[in-house]
């Protein structure tokens, strides 16, 4: 008896999307968290975009200037391995874009701090978010907070203070911000010091730094970080967080700009979440975290990532993240690179290491080529044929572990093989561990009964080494 359904026997597969589409979709079950929103009255993403833009030019435009002139890392752009630009360098772009020297080195370390430009190494060269600078706010927007971050970076503290009341000052600021930012309108200066004072000495309480009881006479000594008057370093302070366009300073008041406190309300809101982990995963290892993402849609995910990582160090937490990568669980493989995705560049050093283990290294490639700036859509390019093949069987693992059966039979469509039998032939030469439990769910799984054969026949060919 045979079927009167008509078949195509070139098996043909449709058209394939990239690699990413298959994983992804197995986590798009639970109903999606609400974002939280913002102050009422800060300005749309865009408009925060635009005026981050407009802060950001001079170093923008440093950093396409060294981009196109000198391609950072070649020619003496960075010499000492620091990032620095050396005096040659410096004047010939000064000449190029009509500033000075001076002008041309404050804006090259702008873009330093705002990830334009990235150093690694002893070379220099266009960060991610140069290259999406006109056409992702998103970059743009973690351009600005990361320099708001590095504010005691972008204008140093004189060298006249003591080195233990400026990192006093600078652990006591988010506190002095935050206040800024609930106030919503100018606080006088000196309310601000006498905020200051008390989380100053906050600090020096957890410390123990407060001597009980009689005292012998003191020693003259150099300098303590007591007796550098805190009027003086908040004064700095609070000019170092204008240079950066954090707020607004003058006549005795101080008033955040809506770039600043639409940044101190995402710093609160990441406090909040690292405080307590939408999921409850916070204090659980890599691989249950990881584990007990897996059912979470992507951007709750994100969110889950990012307080696990708040909890620990960078390095300790993306070493747990790979050797969780490492495992025979192909769904934690995939998702341990989505929780390096949120880690950023700090991951860099151990991801590129990872190029090297073979089970790892199509992973590594697709973060890498993210990394540096090439479209999601488009990094699977940078894996070769048989990368990619490796990488279709270890995501199918992923689904026939984890997914539905539909899930793994449309799997089918991110394939780089244009039929079945190319595609067939191509798994069986890459040697994937799982290529038989692969197949055999696949055929199991599909509704065509001559693909379903075929794919049984090259499973059964897998399992004796026959051809």
């Amino acid at each position: 008896m045979t079927s009167r359904i008509p078949r195509d026997s070139r098996l043909r597969l449709v058209r394939p999307r990239p690699l990413a589409a298959a994983p992804r979709a197995m986590n798009q079950r639970r109903s999606r968290r609400p974002a939280p929103r913002p102050p009422e009255g800060t300005p749309a993403p865009a408009e925060l975009a635009r005026m981050a833009r407009s802060g950001l030019a001079g170093a923008a435009r440093v950093a396409h200037w060294a981009d196109a002139a000198l391609r950072p890392g070649r020619d003496g752009a960075s010499p000492d391995g620091k990032g620095t630009l050396s005096e040659a360098t410096a004047e010939l772009a000064a000449e190029d874009l009509g500033l000075t020297p001076a002008q041309v080195r404050a804006d090259w370390d702008t873009a330093r701090l705002a990830g334009l430009v990235e150093v690694h190494g002893d070379t220099a060269r266009p960060g991610w978010r140069l290259r999406a600078w006109d056409r992702d706010d998103s970059a743009v927007l973690r351009g600005w907070v990361a320099l708001f971050d590095a504010w005691s970076l972008a204008h140093p503290e004189p060298r006249e203070y003591e080195p233990s009341a400026v990192a006093e000052v600078v652990s006591a600021m988010p506190q002095v911000l935050s206040f800024l930012q609930l106030s919503a309108g100018p606080v006088p200066v000196a309310q601000l010091l006498d905020l200051l004072g008390q989380r100053v000495t906050e600090l020096r309480t957890e410390r123990c730094e407060i001597p009980y009881g009689p005292q012998p006479e003191p020693v003259q000594q150099p300098p303590a970080a007591a007796d550098t008057p805190l009027d003086a370093l908040l004064d700095w302070a609070l000019h170092a967080l204008a240079s950066v366009g954090a707020l607004t300073y003058g006549d005795a008041q101080a008033t955040l700009t809506p770039l600043g406190s639409w940044a101190v309300w995402v710093k609160l809101e990441q406090i909040c979440v690292a405080a307590q982990s939408p999921a409850g995963n916070i204090e659980q290892s890599a691989e249950d975290m990881l584990r007990g993402c897996s059912q979470l849609r992507p951007n709750a995910a994100r969110a889950e990532y990012r307080a696990w990582l708040a909890a620990r160090t960078v390095g300790s937490a993306v070493g747990q993240l790979i050797d969780a990568a490492r495992g025979e669980d192909a769904l934690l493989r995939g998702l341990a690179f989505e929780a390096l995705r949120v880690v950023g560049a700090p991951a860099e050093p151990d991801v590129r290491s990872a190029v090297d283990e073979a089970t790892l290294r199509p992973y590594a490639l697709l973060w890498l080529a993210e990394h540096d700036g090439i479209d999601p859509e488009d990094a699977h390019e940078v894996l070769t044929r048989e990368e990619a093949t490796w990488m279709w069987v270890d995501t199918a693992a992923a689904v026939a572990d984890h997914g539905e059966a539909p899930l793994l039979v449309r799997h089918l469509e991110s394939a780089i093989q244009p039929t079945v039998p190319m595609l067939l032939d191509e798994v069986r030469a890459v040697g994937h561990p799982r290529t038989v439990q692969v197949l055999v769910a696949l055929a199991a799984a599909h509704p065509d009964p001559a693909l379903a054969k075929a794919v049984r026949r090259a499973a059964f060919q897998v399992h004796t080494g026959g051809s």
